[in-house]
């Protein structure tokens, strides 16, 4: 953890792509500790049918692999349990690691935030430099569309980042270079996502606190609502004219979701097989950028259940019976990836995944740290 910690920030900065291996090795170092608890079972068993059902649906895709190292179906068997694993080594690691990696994230996670700035300011700067100084130059704006990557990632990880830091003894303040770095470096370089980001945890996070027991339990209810609905809101919006004179970036997603929506109708019902999205290029590049239209279109009603059961169990997790700092930072990061899903990411892509995975580790490290019992392991299965 704490490694993985060290080298969070530098991931983020220099290569996203690497958080895939990374959590990889983590989750392989943290097999030790893996297990399915009575807390845990409901959402073990959601997402072991999700990936059963995934690759089941290999057998109908329209999209084949050409190399085994590019079968999506492979990696998520892999993937499901080393991420598991990797969360349940979080919640049971050594109080004394746990809270020294809880400060690590923190601080690297604000000097990452602080360097985002001055590359917000700079026209990424820095990162260009580095490429002139290991003979790879890159264009500015290639220079521009790698650092702003990094601007998702710091959307994602700085809610349970800086209240981890904060509940290990780091200073409270941290928080604030993160979000600042995240919102400079995402406008200047035109990014809105990252930047309706940082106001969706700030709302999330509030709600969660004025309704500890409450507002889990609706955002749970909206968070699947979504997925389930999400055919729907974009016929909606084709219906009322809304989708017209947009940006161009808007408009092409816009002409996604459309073709999307009705690839959707030809098969409703199991889909048209796992990575399929790859297979209707031009009218889709790689994925809708959809992540709940992409789950309809290539798994059908039953992957699009199952997601939206697997949000219900995540922000359900958060009730608490007393206000936490805690549930409002998962929360908000939950938030954050589930918007994020909707408007840019494809669902399987590695990294991003391997993301969803860190954001856990964090709020696993933190909550166990939170509580205050003899026995630190079997607290730590207690908790998130």
């Amino acid at each position: 953890m704490v490694g993985t910690a060290a080298l969070t920030p530098l991931f983020a900065w220099l290569g996203p792509l690497g958080f895939a291996p990374l959590l990889g090795l983590a989750g392989l170092l943290c097999l030790p500790a893996l297990k399915i608890g009575v807390r845990d079972g409901s959402l073990a068993v959601v997402l072991l049918l999700a990936v059963a059902w995934a690759a089941f649906s290999t057998l109908w895709s329209v999209h084949r692999p050409r190399e085994l190292e590019d079968s999506v179906a492979l990696k998520l068997l892999l993937q499901l349990p080393l991420y598991w694993a990797a969360w349940l080594g979080a919640r049971r690691a050594d109080p004394e690691l746990r809270r020294l990696a809880l400060r690590i994230f923190a601080w690297g996670l604000a000097a990452y935030g602080a360097l985002l700035l001055i590359e917000g300011l700079t026209g990424a700067a820095v990162y260009r430099g580095l490429r002139d100084l290991i003979h790879d130059p890159i264009r500015p704006d290639l220079g521009r569309k790698n650092v702003a990557q990094g601007s998702f990632v710091l959307a994602l990880l700085w809610p349970v980042a800086a209240i981890g830091g904060y509940r290990a003894g780091a200073p409270a303040w941290l928080a604030l270079p993160m979000a600042a770095g995240t919102v400079v470096l995402a406008h200047n370089f035109l990014s809105d996502a990252p930047v309706l980001a940082v106001g969706l945890v700030v709302a999330v996070g509030g709600l969660i606190w004025i309704w500890p027991r409450l507002a889990p339990k609706a955002l749970a209810v909206g968070a699947a609502g979504v997925v389930l609905v999400m055919p729907l809101i974009i016929l909606a919006v084709r219906l009322l004219g809304l989708g017209q004179h947009l940006p161009e970036s808007w408009a092409q997603r816009m002409g996604y979701w459309t073709y999307a929506m009705e690839r959707i109708a030809d098969h409703p019902w199991r889909g048209w097989g796992l990575d399929a999205s790859r297979a209707f290029s031009p009218h889709i590049q790689l994925h809708p950028h959809n992540g709940p239209l992409q789950v309809w279109l290539e798994l059908g009603l039953p992957g699009a259940a199952l997601a939206a059961l697997a949000w219900i169990f995540i922000f359900r997790r958060l009730v608490r019976d007393r206000r936490s700092l805690v549930a409002g930072a998962a929360a908000g990061s939950a938030a954050v990836y589930l918007f994020f899903g909707v408007v840019s990411f494809g669902v399987w892509q590695e990294w991003w995944l391997a993301l969803a995975a860190l954001t856990a580790v964090i709020a696993a490290l933190v909550g166990a740290a939170e509580q205050r019992a003899p026995n630190p392991i079997d607290a730590a299965d207690q908790y998130e």
